[in-house]
């Protein structure tokens, strides 16, 4: 807290714009380059950054704490990637009342507008890339789907699921659905709150309650590393699609080495950079963005199919976000 204080003191001092980011964890690779993209960024423009975050996915607390100590230190904008999208707005509308602009980055609140302006990937339209996918490489085989989701109520990992569903072509719930669809096509559903462990977990689970599963879609990369790793114990590897959403380097490496089918890429970096453009231009002119900026999405995939756009794994690496 001294540190943050005295920070933004000198900051305050030399006329410069504070501008706090709070991530869900500090560990997650696709938050670390988000940082680094937000700290690249704020140097560039003569902005000060103070960051924070919770101690795991999920941590409301922390994330409402965090926001607490970056408004006592000057903070004038607070970027924010949600952990509890709707447990998280009281805290953002008492901001915002004392007029600091508040933009969500990569998960929008619930509701969308609890904040001024979402900087963010497309997540319905990552996922209905990666179901397109796979339904063309499963090529009218029937599918035994297993979806490895984020957490319940959590609209990112919402989105992804249901897109997914969409782009297979089965069932499923719209974009603004906070539920997640379920057609008889998806045997198993388990939450693996984005962790490989708890991926494998879930992995093994799904496959105790149903042997034939030859699809599985996880909400990102970490999940896929688990889910593979359980059906590599099991002597399923190779019988079994993945696919998956985030592009981080060690997921489009897993894509390379044909652990992943194919993941939809997204850019952390990008997201972060915008947010602090949109901070330091709120401390020039008072002028807040609103709505949705959509960050973009591309589909990766080791191999090409027929009718799917997609870029390979070399494109990939070029984009990808973390240790290379």
């Amino acid at each position: 807290m001294a540190a943050l204080f005295a920070l933004a003191g000198s900051a305050l001092a030399a006329g410069e714009p504070v501008i706090g980011l709070i991530t869900k964890t500090e560990t997650n690779p696709f938050f670390v380059k988000m940082k680094e993209g937000a700290a690249e960024a704020a140097k560039a423009k003569g902005a000060k950054l103070l960051t924070g975050a919770g101690k795991a996915d999920g941590d409301n607390a922390g994330q409402v704490t965090a926001m607490e100590n970056m408004i006592a230190a000057g903070a004038k904008t607070i970027l924010i990637t949600p952990s509890d999208s709707k447990a998280i707005v009281p805290a953002i509308k008492k901001a915002r009342d004392k007029g600091v602009l508040v933009i969500a980055l990569d998960s929008p609140t619930d509701p969308v507008d609890g904040t001024d302006a979402l900087f963010a990937t497309d997540n319905y339209k990552a996922g209905v890339l990666i179901g397109q996918y796979a339904k063309a490489t499963m090529a009218g085989k029937p599918a035994k789907i297993a979806t490895l989701d984020l957490l319940p109520g959590h609209p990112v990992g919402a989105q992804r699921h249901n897109g997914f569903l969409q782009g297979y072509g089965l069932q499923s719930l719209d974009a603004k659905s906070n539920e997640l669809a379920k057609p008889a096509e998806v045997v198993c559903m388990a939450d693996s709150f984005g962790d490989q462990a708890k991926g494998q977990t879930a992995m093994e689970n799904c496959l105790q309650k149903n042997p034939d599963i030859n699809v599985v879609y996880t909400i990102n990369e970490p999940a896929a590393a688990g889910a593979y790793n359980a059906l590599k114990k099991a002597g399923k590897d190779k019988s079994v699609l993945i696919v998956s959403v985030d592009g981080g380097c060690q997921g489009i490496k897993d894509t390379a080495a044909g652990k992943i089918a194919a993941t939809s890429q997204q850019y952390p970096l990008k997201m972060a950079a915008m947010g602090v453009d949109a901070g330091v231009e709120y401390a020039k002119s008072g002028k807040k963005p609103s709505g949705y900026t959509d960050t973009g999405v591309t589909l990766i995939a080791a191999k090409a199919v027929a009718g799917v756009d997609s870029k390979d794994t070399t494109v990939g690496t070029q984009l990808c976000w973390g240790k290379k």
